[in-house]
């Protein structure tokens, strides 16, 4: 699911380059850290958290899809 985050993200921000996602698991979720350029985290939120929450719905699909249960926290 990481390389999922990397990829869809990568592709909306000016330098790709600056995208780090870490993950962090624990005993009933796993939260997925993303950090990027101050520039680009508008992009990645988009107009009133849009593309933020379409991420977060792929993210939740495809981890219900495994059994598990995902989180992304978007850090500046």
């Amino acid at each position: 699911m990481k390389e999922l985050i990397e990829f869809v993200v990568k592709a909306l921000v000016d330098d790709p380059a600056t995208i780090e996602v870490t993950e962090v698991v624990g005993d009933k979720v796993t939260i997925f850290e993303l950090r990027a350029d101050k520039a680009d985290i508008g992009k990645i939120i988009g107009k009133k958290g849009r593309t933020a929450g379409a991420i977060r719905t792929i993210l939740n699909a495809v981890s219900a899809r495994q059994g598990k249960r995902a989180v992304l926290e978007i850090i500046e």
